[in-house]
């Protein structure tokens, strides 16, 4: 009897106002976040925590006390098993969750997976669009893990799909409902002026960019395609970029500024979050509260927020795609084959990458050089 395991990952979230501190700790001790020696990056990962927690705390407050993150992620789980069970991949498909932050984390999925034997795992990060520091980080935290703990089964890996046509159909369709939302509000207001889209994503350090992450190049490849597909000749839209933190400068332009723009311009928003799958604090506090509390402060009309993709339709059979074309390769499709049982064979949504030669640390590189995780 054949098994196949998926395994997908995402940042994860603290279950409650205690688990904060060793949440942020757990990040900002990941080598992919500040790149420095170990004892220097535990000592530093627990000052920041030590200072954050407090406003965490009070972010997460506002939600409930909780990351509704793994709850959503399991509903997306749940919903891909029922699809691939209807493909019939496998005699027994199980689908396993690793958050890289907080529970469950790596380390109990690698051991699930393991004790569920399965003759082939898919490796599927829930970034659409990859980057050393999430897609990357997982992936790596994954191998490492895996391989200490003799997981020795087939592995393939997905490692991005900014233009999946699955991904684009539900973004492209919440979005347009977003615009019928926006379009009557402008209606009700007498406005002249029609709805502008905010594409946001979270941001990156430049000096990420620069170093070669292609992570901005494919948040704009999935804009570009999301506009595409709901052929709206003529609409005003740009990509942007929320949650900076720390002194470094970050790519942008950053989405509070945007806001305060539209205000200017007195021009309806609607605000798509373009790289996040399920709802956590990043859009429920920091979109519908702050900057929703910005936006009528600086005079933007009407202010829509479009809901993540979660569970849309579109979306979940687009994620059985690509597991499909992991398990189901064909001849000359361009996937990348590692070396090592853990990290196995390395495809993007369309098998070979989709990144342009200038992103050196696109994981299609050969041999790229690796950050060990702790």
């Amino acid at each position: 009897m054949s098994r196949l395991a998926v395994v997908v990952f995402n940042l994860g979230g603290p279950d409650s106002l205690k688990a904060v501190k060793p949440f942020l700790f757990n990040l900002f001790n990941d080598p992919a976040i500040i790149g420095l020696p170990a004892p220097v990056r535990w000592i530093l990962a627990r000052l920041i925590s030590g200072r954050r927690a407090p406003v965490a705390r009070a972010i997460y407050d506002r939600i409930g006390g909780r990351s509704p993150l793994v709850e959503q992620t399991k509903a997306q789980t749940d919903a891909l098993a029922a699809v691939l069970a209807d493909r019939g991949l496998a005699d027994e498909i199980g689908v396993f969750i690793a958050m890289r932050y907080w529970h469950p984390m790596t380390r109990a999925a690698v051991d699930e997976v393991k004790r569920f034997k399965p003759d082939t795992v898919v490796l599927l990060p829930l970034y659409p669009q990859h980057s050393g520091s999430t897609s990357g980080s997982s992936l790596r935290a994954w191998v490492e893990i895996a391989e200490a703990r003799g997981l020795s089964a087939e592995t393939l890996t997905v490692c991005c799909y900014p233009t999946e046509a699955g991904f684009v159909t539900a973004l492209a369709n919440l979005t347009l409902e977003g615009l019928g939302r926006a379009r009557a509000g402008v209606e009700i207001h007498g406005l002249t002026a029609g709805p502008r889209v905010l594409f946001s994503a979270h941001g990156l350090p430049k000096t990420s960019i620069e170093k070669g992450d292609p992570y901005q190049s494919q948040v704009e490849m999935t804009a570009r395609a999301v506009i595409e597909q709901m052929d709206q000749p003529d609409l005003d839209w740009l990509v942007c970029y929320q949650s900076r933190v720390g002194p470094l400068e970050w790519i942008g332009p950053d989405t509070e500024s945007e806001i305060v723009r539209a205000g200017a311009d007195g021009v309806p928003l609607v605000v798509v979050p373009l790289a996040f799958v399920s709802e956590h604090s990043e859009t429920l506090v920091e979109l519908d509260l702050e900057y929703g509390d910005l936006a009528r402060e600086r005079g933007v009309p009407v202010y829509v927020r479009v809901p993540t993709v979660q569970t849309h339709a579109a979306f979940i059979e687009g994620l059985a795609d690509l597991v499909s074309r992991a398990v189901n390769p064909t001849e000359g499709d361009g996937c990348l084959i590692e070396a090592g049982p853990a990290q196995g064979r390395l495809c993007s949504q369309v098998g070979a990458r989709v990144c342009a030669e200038t992103w050196s640390m696109c994981p299609h590189v050969p041999n790229p050089r690796q950050t060990k995780t702790p």
